[in-house]
């Protein structure tokens, strides 16, 4: 299993990586999910706008893209596309600290790979409850 952290184009100040990775693999094996491997980057609107245009059809800003690139379901095989430039507005528009709004991002994305949704209200509010459980458990 393999936990890494890529910046692209951007400096992601992320401390404490070595804690992070083991905390990850937790939340996936809490959340009965195999994990492979496991590649966070982090980088710019610009860049993250390309992604979700090219891949996604969607010619919008977005904080982050998750994308399975495994062919078995139970095992992770995954990359996850973080805006740093929307982390931080949205770190100002929810008055949270930017390390906070950080974590919640990556913590989202590896929720997204182990199967858990969020176009509905049912499920964003699901996803919202264990991303908070996440954070506190975190911090």
């Amino acid at each position: 299993m393999a936990i890494q952290f890529t910046s692209h184009e951007i400096k992601d100040n992320l401390k404490e990586k070595r804690k992070l990775k083991a905390f990850l693999a937790d939340l996936f094996k809490a959340e009965g999910q195999g994990l492979k491997s496991l590649h966070y980057v982090f980088c710019s609107d610009t860049y993250l706008l390309e992604i979700n245009k090219q891949f996604l059809q969607h010619d919008t800003y977005t904080d982050i893209v998750t994308f399975e690139m495994g062919e078995d379901s139970s095992i992770t095989e995954g990359e996850i596309y973080i805006s740093v430039d929307r982390v931080v507005d949205n770190a100002e528009k929810f008055k949270v600290p930017v390390n906070q709004e950080l974590h919640r991002v990556i913590f989202h994305g590896a929720l997204h790979l182990c199967g858990f949704k969020d176009k509905s209200k049912a499920d964003a509010a699901l996803m919202r409850s264990k991303e908070d459980e996440y954070l506190q458990k975190y911090f």
